[in-house]
């Protein structure tokens, strides 16, 4: 059975402050938003390309660990492509991102740079080389 990718599902302790922050950096489309079945609120996001991003609030009674955007096992980041590196990371530091480290890179390969955004996330920003 082929496999295909579904979704990525964000914690955050005010949902739909964080939705807000990936509509204004990411152009995100919010097209949910409920308290779902286990009590927690969810809002559902899709990229441009329509990649579905779920962000949640904890269940009732449900005790969160603190996010890490520092390098860590597991799931550790998700990356976006943006076409101006430098005018990105300006307008994401603006919005409340702090740049983690780079850019870097280049050349033949994409130019990398990661942001710590709302709630620790890990954010992978790759420019991909220009054509010609």
């Amino acid at each position: 059975m082929p496999y295909a990718f579904e979704h990525v599902h964000l914690k955050a302790p005010d949902p739909a402050k964080t939705a807000q922050w990936y509509v204004e950096a990411f152009d995100f489309e919010i097209f949910s938003d409920r308290i779902a079945g286990n009590g927690s609120h969810m809002i559902e996001c899709k990229t441009t390309d329509g990649v579905i991003v779920r962000i949640s609030g904890p269940k009732p009674d449900e005790v969160m660990g603190q996010g890490d955007a520092n390098p860590h096992y597991g799931i550790e980041h998700f990356g976006l492509i943006v076409d101006d590196m430098n005018a990105e990371i300006t307008r994401l530091e603006k919005l409340g991102a702090k740049l983690l480290d780079g850019p870097m890179g280049g050349g033949q390969g994409p130019t990398i740079a990661f942001i710590q955004a709302p709630d620790n996330v890990r954010i992978e920003i790759l420019q991909m080389p220009r054509d010609g």
